[in-house]
């Protein structure tokens, strides 16, 4: 028999807390009720700021300045980036010159870059440059890493600012790697701190190629600060399917979507 009301809701409240998220379709075979019950429910729970609705569940609500501590959001959908960034560093070809964004789903990327020759990384992000810079003493890749100056974002662990966009532009990229607070097919995508977001703009704009790493959570999202169009996306990594109302307008922009499976990236 299926529970009640306020029952379901407080299981769904635990389940964001413990995972960050949670999906209509396993919350209704584990509650024993319908999807449609669970979709009323997220939005009553949304009603009142308890989460953030996304396509195909809902997602835990966000700061009210942004988005939470870089260290806080680390292990939240880890298996998800870990897939996502496995996927993304089979992307890079030898002699690539590249820049890596900031964000949490960055660090599983440069955690899978190895193998590679000649590499060339710009990142404003302290955490990858950490990580690459030891890479590059264990010789798992071969070539120099460099980190974008400017003014650090202790919460977030990222470097931003006139200083750090100034720099940018004097590189020709062939890859951008961005990081983003979500996607809609509407208004493109987006994020949530405005300095981080305005590198993500320069980011885009000096490269070649403009790859978006993104879990299931920001499909469907609009965050405060926009980056780009769709239009300005070649790729998109997620851990999800595309929706299927998306597949046309998709298909005219452009933009080639890959769904990884959680379990493809490295345990």
């Amino acid at each position: 028999m299926s529970i009640l009301a306020e029952e379901r809701k407080k299981v769904i409240i635990e389940e964001l807390n413990l995972y960050g998220k949670v999906k209509v379709l396993s919350l209704a075979e584990r509650l024993e009720v319908s999807s449609e019950t669970i979709r009323r429910d997220l939005d009553a729970l949304e009603q009142i700021g308890r989460l953030k609705r996304v396509y195909g569940g809902a997602v835990k609500q966000n700061y009210a300045e942004g988005e939470p501590p870089y260290y806080q959001r680390q292990d939240i959908n880890l298996a998800a980036k870990r897939a996502i960034g496995q996927r993304a560093a089979e992307l890079l070809s030898d002699g690539d010159t590249v820049v890596i964004d900031t964000g949490t789903t960055m660090l599983e990327f440069a955690r899978a870059i190895q193998g590679r020759k000649r590499l060339t990384v710009l990142t404003n992000s302290l955490p990858v440059a950490s990580l690459l810079a030891e890479s590059l003493n264990q010789q798992l890749f071969t070539g120099k890493v460099v980190l974008l100056g400017g003014e650090i974002n202790t919460e977030q662990q990222s470097i931003s600012g006139p200083l750090c966009e100034k720099m940018l532009e004097t590189f020709h990229v062939d890859k951008a790697f961005i990081s983003v607070g979500g996607i809609s097919l509407s208004t493109g995508i987006s994020d949530y701190d405005i300095n981080e977001s305005m590198m993500s703009i320069v980011m885009a704009r000096v490269s070649k190629a403009v790859f978006v790493l993104a879990d299931q959570s920001k499909i469907g999202v609009q965050a405060f600060c926009k980056i780009t169009s769709l239009d300005a996306v070649d790729v998109i990594i997620s851990d999800h399917e595309k929706p299927a109302s998306w597949d046309n307008e998709l298909e005219s922009k452009g933009v080639t979507w890959m769904a990884v499976e959680i379990g493809e990236g490295r345990a």
